[in-house]
Parts: structure tokens; C-alpha cells; sequence
């Protein structure tokens, strides 16, 4: 063999370790413990890779997507805001400790009810049945669990929060309270 295809198939190998390596290393996690009012719930955070592709032929990119799963009891039976907040501090009973929405950077706009549904802490809204309970899951790419401007873990940590009536996914005055109104439970983010 020839000293070209030796140092090819070295990067051969070399290529394939690495891979193998980066797809064995387990995923950044994150937890929640909910509570309000006669609320309890875990939140789970998992990164999961981006894909792409119809459902026969799904392609990594090697980016990266935060899920995000909810099992929370003790809700009002309908539909209520969540969002991901800014400080991770969660003083009851009115939650406000936790800041406004996250949304890092020189122009990040916490207001709840501004720019929205632009905030990266922005969510799909969640659904309780008439037993008030929900088991809910989302995928995000505006946030993640390692470093970085987007980092759920900046300097002075995130919450997650669920309020009290649905976001209205709109964009109104400040304080307006069409993001979800009141806040009913909240949990400080953590590894």
C-alpha cells in the first residue's frame, strides 16, 4: 500500500472514532420541580439533535434542540401560558421573582406581553383536563443547556412558569396580561 492511502485510511478511522464518540456522549439534561398553590410537577430538559428530512429519511444537522416535558397536577382544568423565565427564583405566591420572559442580548424584551411570540422563552400553551392534570412536551431551538448567549444557565439561572390562563401568542402594551395573566406555579431550572 502506498503511504496516501495509509494516511487515508488513518483518517478514515480517525473520523469514525470521532463520531462514535460524539454520538455515544450522553445528552445535557436539566430538571424543575413545579409548585404554586395546591400545583406539584416535574419538568425534564433534554438536548436532542436537530433532524431534518420527510418521516422515511431523517437527517442530522449536529445541531442541537432543547425538549422540554411537563407533568404537572393541581391546575385549573384548560389552557394555560408557559414560558421559560429569565432569573431562576421562584418566591410564591405571585412567582414575579422569576422575571420577566427570557430573551438574552442588547435587544432581548422581557415584558411579557411585548414582542411577543418572539421571546426565546416562548412555548407552545398547555392543556389541563378536567382533572387539572397535563403531560405536555415541546421542542426549542431558542435556548440551551450548554454555553453560550442562548443558555438557560447564564449568571443568574432561569425558571420555568405556568400561568393561569392561556398566552394569547399576541403582541400588546406592557402589563396587558395576554401572555397568561397570573403566575400559578414556577420551577428554577437546574442540572
Amino acid at each position: 500500500m502506498s503511504r496516501l492511502t495509509h494516511v487515508a485510511i488513518a483518517s478514515a478511522i480517525a473520523l469514525t472514532a470521532a463520531t462514535s464518540l460524539a454520538a455515544h456522549q450522553a445528552p445535557m439534561t436539566a430538571k424543575a420541580t413545579l409548585a404554586g398553590e395546591g400545583i406539584t410537577g416535574t419538568v425534564t430538559f433534554r438536548e436532542v439533535p436537530i433532524r431534518t428530512g420527510d418521516a422515511d429519511a431523517k437527517f442530522s444537522t449536529g445541531a442541537m434542540a432543547v425538549e422540554i416535558s411537563v407533568n404537572v397536577k393541581g391546575l385549573k382544568p384548560g389552557t394555560h401560558g408557559i414560558h421559560l423565565h429569565a432569573i431562576g427564583k421562584c418566591e410564591a405566591p405571585a412567582f414575579t421573582s422569576a422575571g420577566g420572559h427570557f430573551d438574552p442580548g442588547p435587544n432581548g424584551m422581557m415584558d411579557p406581553d411585548m414582542n411577543h411570540p418572539f421571546h426565546m422563552g416562548d412555548l407552545p400553551n398547555l392543556v389541563a383536563n378536567a382533572k387539572g392534570e397535563a403531560v405536555w412536551k415541546a421542542t426549542t431551538t431558542r435556548v440551551t443547556l450548554g454555553a453560550g448567549p442562548l443558555s438557560l444557565f447564564d449568571e443568574d439561572g432561569s425558571a420555568i412558569v405556568i400561568h393561569a390562563n392561556p398566552d394569547q401568542g399576541v403582541t400588546a402594551e406592557a402589563k396587558a396580561g395576554l401572555s397568561g395573566g397570573p403566575r400559578v406555579a414556577c420551577g428554577v431550572i437546574a442540572k
